[in-house]
């Protein structure tokens, strides 16, 4: 399927590692020319001529998303860069588990990280988005089954809402705004804190398609949802998980 997305443009938080990595790397090989956000300057490099060597397009932006004025500066490094910003990922984020007696101070911090920053980036992106009468945000975000106090799933489930409501005042702008749940997903942090005996007993318990996903498994639905084929697809929560969640709604 021609995803009709040659000549689009994004912007990929969180884009070294993991899903925004995957995410960055296949809207570079749809087309997509990238704005590729991150901390870590060597990894991004390293995508940046990764995708280079495949024909694609990855501008690197070495910046924290969560400092004062980020994501104003962000919006218009992007613009700068591109000229305009069709789609926005929302992937840099983080676990923040809490003591029950956690001052504000930690919670304040991953709100920011996992919600608030998501919204500001989104939010300053919105206008030239109105503009030109189309975009797509994606969020990715977490899972509502926490298995103790996390703070972030908390502010995953505030994106939800947030997403959710601002689906519904842009839609008539032909913009749409979901959001992806990660199951159990292989990334660099799952490998320093889950040794391979344990991840394979609990795919064989847990998981019903029996393994632990990869970024690209993910990445596929984002792309999808970041193509003008996704144009009826707006203000949902899609899990990607292998099943792992035991709800039906």
């Amino acid at each position: 399927m021609d995803l009709e997305l040659k000549s689009r443009t994004a912007v990929v938080t969180g884009a070294s590692i993991g899903i925004g990595r995957a995410i960055a790397r296949g809207l570079a090989q749809e087309g997509v020319r990238v704005v590729g956000v991150a901390r870590r300057k060597e990894l991004l490099e390293t995508l940046v001529a990764e995708v280079k060597a495949a024909g694609g397009t990855v501008i690197p932006v070495i910046q924290d998303i969560v400092a004062e004025g980020a994501a104003d500066k962000l919006a218009a490094t992007a613009i700068s860069e591109l000229g305009h910003v069709d789609i926005l990922v929302n992937n840099a984020g983080g676990s923040r588990p809490l003591p029950v007696d956690a001052p504000d101070s930690a919670w304040d911090e991953a709100i920011t990280l996992n919600f608030t920053s998501y919204r500001k980036v989104a939010h300053a992106l919105l206008p030239q988005m109105i503009q030109r009468n189309w975009g797509r945000i994606i969020n990715i975000t977490g899972k509502s089954e926490p298995e103790g106090l996390n703070a972030a799933f908390a502010a995953k489930a505030a994106v939800h809402a947030w997403a959710k409501g601002l689906s519904r005042e842009v839609g008539k702008h032909g913009i749409t705004v979901n959001c992806i749940p990660p199951g159990r997903i292989m990334s660099e942090q799952i490998r320093r804190n889950y040794p391979e005996d344990y991840r394979e007993r609990f795919a064989e318990e847990e998981i019903p398609v029996g393994y632990w996903g990869e970024p690209e498994d993910l990445a596929a639905l984002a792309i999808f949802l970041a193509s003008p084929r996704a144009r009826y697809i707006t203000g949902t929560v899609i899990p990607v998980d292998g099943g792992l969640r035991r709800y039906q709604f």
